[in-house]
């Protein structure tokens, strides 16, 4: 009985730390940069046909675009500027709004192309060169150089 009341308290501790610990709004944000990331390269795969079109694949990736940009302007609140080898630049808080402003617009643009619904290849590259603009946009903006 002990060991398993060891055991229970335990993990309640692990949980609750881990939850402390995804809750910090930097590890969020760096969740969903390798999300869009991950997706990114979903994308990449297919438009350099070294992995075959997949409709439910190009669906998920861009779904996950938007999703995760859409979050982001919520994840950057005063005091996150710093910790958990944040590669977010000052200038977010500098101007939010235009941070923002990019932000919903890469999940708008995700949102657009998965409306369109890419049919094939050309379509997967035209989705590709309109999101990595967008993304790249707010990198060079946004990102701090490492």
């Amino acid at each position: 009985m002990h060991i398993k009341n060891l055991a229970a308290t335990a993990l309640a501790l692990c949980l609750g730390f881990g939850s402390a610990f995804a809750a910090e709004p930097q590890v969020e944000r760096q969740a969903g940069m390798k999300a869009i990331g991950a997706s990114m390269g979903a994308l990449a795969a297919i438009a350099k046909e070294q992995k075959p079109f997949d409709a439910e694949a190009v669906k998920t990736a861009l779904t996950t675009i938007s999703t995760s940009a859409k979050a982001f302007p919520d994840q950057f609140p005063v005091g996150s500027e710093t910790g958990h080898d944040t590669e977010a630049s000052p200038k977010i808080w500098e101007n939010p709004s235009d941070f923002r402003a990019k932000s919903l617009k890469l999940a708008a643009d995700a949102d657009a192309v998965l409306a369109a619904a890419p049919t094939d290849v050309a379509g997967v590259m035209n989705a590709m060169q309109t999101l990595g603009a967008e993304c790249g946009q707010c990198h060079q903006t946004y990102r701090l150089k490492r």
